[in-house]
């Protein structure tokens, strides 16, 4: 029995989205012979892209370079006629190059294409293609505009993978940016749509990404266990590219001495030494040091504002009066202890209140007591 190219795309992509490039890689290249042999030319670009993005992933990029040169040789041999999928797979070819000028200007005519036709899948593809590219450039307006644009497109569309590759690139535009907060809501919420597909490979990007946010907000040994479990799910031989974006960050933390603690707090002294910062002079500061206290004292518990009002304070709480004032303390004190106030490593707010990270490593210094003469 003669398996037909649609079943050998079907077990192919199964494999990809396993993240099983070896056993997904025949599959594919049968596939794209036979659609290529058929001349159904939409099918042979859809399965010649999950080839492309194995290659890629293996850092082969000389097969990329031959993948385009034979494209660009069939267009010129048969004829084909440059649809919206023809040039936004040329784009893909350029992009995966370093050839971002020349991927945006393939983008753009396959959004060009996409629309004249009203291929709603090739014009989602092609407006995606053109945010990465932007990103690249460091034009991170223009890269946010066209999620914007994208998202509205797949509000309307049941298109789960380009939602998630659309979250995806999304928080890493707000990552460049250090909207390191933003950057981790979204790649929540992509990771819960990833449920829906049972894509691994995907699953394996979203976790590294999640791992590169907390490693950036200060929380590294959460971000260890992210980079973990990203690692563990995948074949060293097959996901090159990841596997060297996670290990950067993974060296990093395992060069910082994990012994040491983030943060001292000397009782007798009314001291506080920070690991980067070393001593911090409080000068006379008291409501802060006190707040510093309640939190290190309480790792990881969260202290509603009606509570630090009336045990820091020592006031009723007033909405009116005291909202502002916790906010601007709480401002005052990461000022103090932050290593970089732009991304807090102890300071945390939560839904309902503050607290102190619960991966930091704090010590408390006890009061020494006096011997009888």
């Amino acid at each position: 029995m003669t398996i037909q190219p649609d079943q050998l795309f079907e077990i192919g992509k199964l494999y990809w989205d396993r993240g099983d490039f070896t056993m997904a890689l025949p599959n594919l290249l049968q596939a794209t012979d036979i659609y290529l042999s058929q001349k159904n030319y939409d099918a042979y670009l859809k399965s010649l892209r999950l080839v492309l993005r194995i290659y890629a992933e293996r850092d082969q990029h000389d097969l990329i370079t031959q993948i385009k040169e034979n494209l660009h040789d069939l267009v010129i041999r048969e004829s084909i006629e440059l649809s919206s999928n023809t040039y936004y797979t040329l784009g893909v070819c350029a992009n995966y190059k370093g050839q971002v000028d020349s991927s945006i200007d393939y983008f753009r005519r396959a959004l060009e294409l996409g629309l004249k036709a009203n291929r709603q899948e090739d014009m989602c593809n092609a407006i995606l293609g053109l945010s990465i590219c932007y990103r690249q450039q460091k034009k991170y307006e223009e890269a946010l505009k066209e999620i914007y644009n994208l998202n509205i497109f797949l509000q309307l569309l049941n298109l789960t993978e380009l939602k998630i590759a659309s979250a995806n690139s999304n928080a890493m535009i707000l990552m460049d940016l250090k909207r390191y907060d933003q950057a981790l809501d979204v790649l929540w919420t992509a990771y819960e749509e990833i449920k829906n597909t049972k894509q691994l490979v995907i699953a394996i990007s979203i976790l590294a990404n999640i791992g590169i946010v907390l490693f950036e907000l200060g929380q590294k040994d959460a971000a260890k266990i992210y980079f973990n479990l990203a690692t563990k799910s995948i074949d060293p031989r097959d996901s090159k590219s990841i596997l060297n974006k996670i290990q950067k960050y993974q060296n990093e933390i395992n060069q910082t001495d994990s012994s040491a603690s983030d943060l001292i707090f000397d009782l007798e002294k009314h001291s506080v030494v920070e690991k980067n910062l070393g001593s911090i002079d409080f000068k006379n500061q008291f409501i802060l040091l006190d707040l510093l206290k309640l939190f290190i004292a309480n790792q990881g518990q969260i202290f509603s504002k009606e509570y630090l009002v009336e045990h820091v304070w020592k006031q009723n709480y007033d909405p009116a009066v005291h909202d502002n004032k916790i906010y601007v303390t709480i401002k005052r004190l990461r000022k103090l202890i932050e290593p970089d106030y732009d991304k807090p490593k102890y300071i945390f707010r939560a839904k309902n209140g503050y607290y102190l990270n619960r991966t930091a490593k704090v010590e408390i210094k006890e009061l020494q007591s006096e011997g009888v003469l």
